[in-house]
């Protein structure tokens, strides 16, 4: 924290305090390396939860409060958390692991002043690991190592350990910032010791205990100066049916109370006088009222409607602005517009262009790694994040709302350095059984990938490392797990830029499109499915430009699936058909994103996802296309 209030002026001469008692930290780590977890049980053996409660299963992973986090067990918005211990107070934020939630871990790394790097005993440090370390260095913030998961049998703890310093080392860490402690722990049993156990073995301590005094001893305590004017930092946005729009602030300085009248300064540097009308501090997982707040506290205060992220709380009298939060730019983006469709309106409520732009302003707010630019057309407007997932739950969370939307395609977003076009690019790690080497190779040469690194563990895994232009990797993951019959794990991490890498061809195969509007029958389908995979089931409206499965061969094909059996005088129509018919292969949203081509776009709906063309009409997307090839000739 006081790295960057080192800068300031006005602080020049006043002596330096420390709040002991107090400790900010943030908990960051790969993926599903049991950050989540391990804030459950800190809480739990804090006392946060009255005596009479037991940790039952259905209570586990309490941070993670929104319903898509539970569903799909990653966390997606960073959340603080307060662990009391005796008089001490241990402010804990979680953070998500995947790159693409990255504007979340800049944040969070604002509020604290040490970290907890969390690393699985048996994967070890990950890309991700990388990234979050790496954001965690630059602001020279002390580390932690915490090996989680020591109990798996297929741990390697010393090996892992190693990779840790390899990976600081990797990163051009300083020699103090090299010379941190190590705890082993298991998140799921409550356990943590600073003694290596065995492989597969628990930590000799029954408690985290260890842990708690770990934290007290390395991470610094939050430093003021005594006699600074106010100074609070807004890193982060909330919202209460009771109280409006809440602002999180960390205090670097002074106190701020309850109806006490504060210097607001705004990211346009302008200043407005307003009154904290509510001021809540954490415990455990409630907010509760407070007077006042000192240096070091995480508050959340309600009152000022249009408070933004990386502005300042500061004295009414002497005000002085702390520097804005700056995250890394977005690498992808996608076109996102009202539902256009034939069958539009069906499901959802929410289909005027108003109503989707105010919900993606209205994401603006609190999301600081998206950006929303408007496109050729009044009703799309075109939305840049961090990576395919992000966009992905943006979209999910905007349909549980019961909007309908259409979708583009995936585009990565280029820059032009020293008058050449680039391209981002990806760290991909891919760990997968030795027998899948010659496919993955294959793969990623398909995808312009370069291998940077190969290890053999000797149990028959490998791991790869590859650079590998983004666009390359949308789509990716699904044809990685069929071809690797689901054993294989891929991690990325966005790398820089380099050069455009020319065309990639990435699809072999052409889509089915259905050339009329009517509900699909079991006498079409079976006719249709020898000519590939099948998206449909009978009885489903299907409309003229919809695609209804993927083609074997490389070109697209339009076909009649609504076509139905004639009666004749031999047998009735619509018998011995069913049985035919091969189980069609459904598409959730991701998948959908994943599969559809540069002239196809997701038509999203509460109740059903669509993948269609751009242009529905077949005669007039056969000229475009050949307009398209001219085009190319000439170039």
């Amino acid at each position: 924290m006081s790295n960057y209030l080192r800068k300031q002026v006005h602080l020049e001469g006043l002596p330096v305090k420390l709040r002991d008692e107090l400790r900010n930290v943030a908990i960051i780590a790969h993926v599903d390396h049991g950050k989540t977890t391990l804030v459950d049980a800190m809480l739990w053996q804090s006392g946060a939860f009255a005596a009479h409660k037991k940790q039952e299963e259905g209570q586990d992973r309490m941070m993670d409060s929104m319903d898509l986090e539970r569903e799909k067990g990653i966390t997606i918005l960073a959340k603080n958390t307060a662990v009391h211990r005796g008089d001490r107070v241990i402010n804990i934020i979680d953070t998500p692991g995947h790159a693409d939630f990255g504007g979340e871990v800049e944040r969070g790394l604002e509020m604290v002043d040490g970290v907890i790097l969390l690393v699985d005993a048996s994967e070890g440090p990950l890309p991700q690991t990388r990234f979050v370390l790496r954001k965690a260095l630059s602001k020279n913030l002390p580390v932690i190592l915490v090996i989680n998961k020591v109990d798996r049998p297929d741990s390697r703890i010393a090996e892992v350990v190693d990779e840790a310093y390899e990976l600081f080392l990797d990163l051009d860490a300083r020699e103090d910032q090299i010379d941190f402690p190590i705890v082993y722990a298991s998140a799921k049993a409550g356990r943590a010791s600073i003694n290596r156990p065995e492989n597969g073995g628990m930590p000799d301590a029954e408690n985290l205990d260890a842990l708690f005094n770990v934290i007290y001893e390395t991470i610094p305590a939050p430093k003021y100066h005594e006699g600074a004017p106010l100074q609070a930092h807004v890193t982060n946005l909330d919202s209460s049916p009771y109280l409006g729009r809440l602002a999180l602030c960390r205090v670097h300085e002074g106190e701020i109370s309850k109806g006490q009248t504060v210097s607001w300064i705004k990211t346009d540097g302008s200043i407005a006088k307003v009154k904290i009308s509510e001021l809540l501090m954490t415990e455990a997982l409630e907010r509760v009222p407070a007077e006042k707040a000192g240096p070091g506290d995480i508050i959340a205060i309600a009152g000022i409607e249009t408070i933004t992220l990386g502005e300042t709380l500061a004295d009414a009298e002497n005000p002085h602005a702390l520097p804005l939060i700056t995250v890394d730019d977005p690498s992808i983006s996608m076109t996102i517009g009202i539902n256009t469709s034939p069958l539009a309106g069906q499901s959802g409520k929410l289909l005027t262009a108003r109503q989707v732009k105010d919900r993606l302003d209205k994401e603006l707010i609190g999301n600081v790694s998206l950006r929303i630019f408007n496109t050729e057309r009044p009703d799309a407007w075109e939305v840049q994040g961090r990576g395919e997932l992000q966009l992905a739950v943006l979209v999910e969370i905007m349909k549980r709302e019961g909007f309908e939307l259409t979708i583009g395609k995936p585009q990565v977003v280029t820059k032009t350095i020293d008058g050449k076009l680039h391209e981002p690019m990806e760290r991909l790690t891919i760990d997968a059984p030795e027998d899948y080497l010659g496919v993955i190779t294959q793969l990623m040469a398909l995808r312009k990938g370069r291998m940077e690194q190969m290890v053999n563990h000797g149990t028959g895994w490998i791991r790869l490392d590859w650079r590998v232009p983004s666009r390359g990797l949308i789509g990716f993951r699904t044809e990685f797990l069929t071809e690797t019959r689901g054993t294989g794990l891929l991690h990325h991490v966005f790398d820089g830029y380099e050069p455009w890498h020319g065309e990639l061809r990435t699809r072999p195969t052409g889509s089915l499109v259905a050339d009329r509007r009517g509900v699909s029958t079991s006498y079409a389908i079976a006719a249709i499915q020898e000519r590939g995979t099948i998206f449909i089931e009978p009885g489903m409206e299907v409309y003229e430009g919809m695609v209804i499965g993927e083609n074997s061969r490389a070109d697209d094909m339009d076909v009649n699936a609504v076509r139905e059996k004639k009666l004749t005088n031999m047998r009735a129509s619509g018998s011995d058909e069913a049985e035919k018919l091969i189980p069609p292969k459904k598409l959730n949203m991701e998948g959908a994103l994943e599969f559809c081509g540069e002239d196809e776009c997701v038509e999203v709906t509460p109740a059903v996802v669509r993948i269609r063309k751009v242009i529905l009409d077949q005669g007039e997307r056969a000229r475009s296309a050949s307009r398209a090839k001219k085009a190319n000739q000439n170039a």
